[in-house]
């Protein structure tokens, strides 16, 4: 039984992404990424800045495409934190609550 995995790409699946762009007739997404492995075996990417994605045509990635796209929604939609600066008798400092 295979697992799947979703996770953040990095530099590390730059061969891989190049791989799964080719057999997808497609470019690389924007960057970053949410890419999906099956096993040891990279099927399908998303980019979280407009949600295009490249799959392996030769696996049923389309469940995959969609937990990647569901993950960068989860991801845009996680408020950023509040910063405020503050003015002390240091200097500046900035606080995040």
């Amino acid at each position: 039984m295979n697992t799947l995995t979703i996770r953040s790409a990095t530099t590390a699946d730059a061969a891989a992404l190049a791989r799964l762009a080719e057999l997808d007739s497609r470019e690389i997404p924007a960057h970053p990424l949410f890419v999906a492995e099956l096993g040891d075996q990279l099927i399908a990417a998303v980019s979280a800045r407009d949600g295009a994605a490249i799959a392996d045509p030769f696996t049923r990635s389309a469940d995959a495409v969609e937990l990647l796209r569901r993950r960068a929604d989860q991801v845009a939609a996680r408020p950023q934190p509040r910063r405020r600066l503050h003015l002390s008798g240091h200097g500046f400092r900035i606080a995040t609550w």
